[in-house]
């Protein structure tokens, strides 16, 4: 379980001090950060945009990953690429369902101009067949086990189905995809996660809650995968 991928998210995180809640995390283990953008449109919260994402790229050596929960990503691919975003991910329901692979596509190709690595995710509603004619063209899958929008939701462990479904298909074309699954992840559910295919795990208030330091969270999500 080495090789998994731990990524907080910092939307449970004191925004009062950002930078040493960032710290602390890499400290403790943290492989990448997820960053949630939400527009109130596509999602009803608005957390915040590019001067966050900023703050955080600052604050650490690690990579930093934008999920955006946006209407319309195209419009904010240039401010998050410049704010530090080194992965944009966009959603297929935003984009998908509407244009199809072709309009897909073209977004990919936009993202991948301004040197960025580019994920789609899909919510629960979207099967996992939705993605796989784009699939050999992305950098990371994210599966929402959620809702979008609001953390704290418990996990809805029905769709790991489609985690196993694209990783049978990423193992089975050799694809250098990431797939990552968002939502609800524990420590008590982390395995069963991995079990299923997944190879990063977002993690919010699993990481950044009351009750432990970020490293003695990172440290809890590590032993539970053993």
């Amino acid at each position: 379980m080495s090789t998994v991928r731990i990524a907080p998210s910092i939307l449970t995180a004191d925004f009062g001090r950002l930078a040493e809640q960032v710290r602390d995390a890499e400290a403790g283990g943290a492989d990448l950060f997820h960053l949630d953008v939400m527009d109130g449109l596509f999602v009803p919260p608005i957390t915040f945009g590019g001067q966050v994402v900023a703050a955080v790229r600052a604050a650490t050596r690690q990579p930093v990953e934008v999920h955006m929960m946006v209407a319309k990503p195209a419009e904010h691919f240039e401010e998050l690429s410049a704010a530090g975003g080194g992965r944009l991910i966009f959603h297929w329901e935003a984009i998908g369902a509407e244009d199809g692979p072709e309009g897909v596509n073209a977004l990919i190709q936009q993202v991948r101009a301004l040197g960025c690595e580019v994920g789609i995710a899909i919510n629960p509603e979207t099967p996992a067949e939705a993605i796989l004619p784009v699939l050999a063209s992305l950098d990371e899958v994210v599966v929402m086990l959620i809702r979008p929008g609001w953390g704290g939701q418990p996990m809805m462990p029905a769709h790991l189905e489609k985690v196993r479904t694209l990783r049978e298909h990423i193992d089975g074309r050799r694809l250098p995809v990431m797939l990552e699954v968002d939502g609800g992840v524990k420590a008590h559910n982390a395995l069963e996660c991995v079990t299923a295919g997944a190879d990063t795990l977002v993690a919010g208030s699993a990481v950044y809650n009351p009750g432990q330091t970020p490293q003695e969270a990172i440290a809890e999500l590590r032993a539970a995968l053993g």
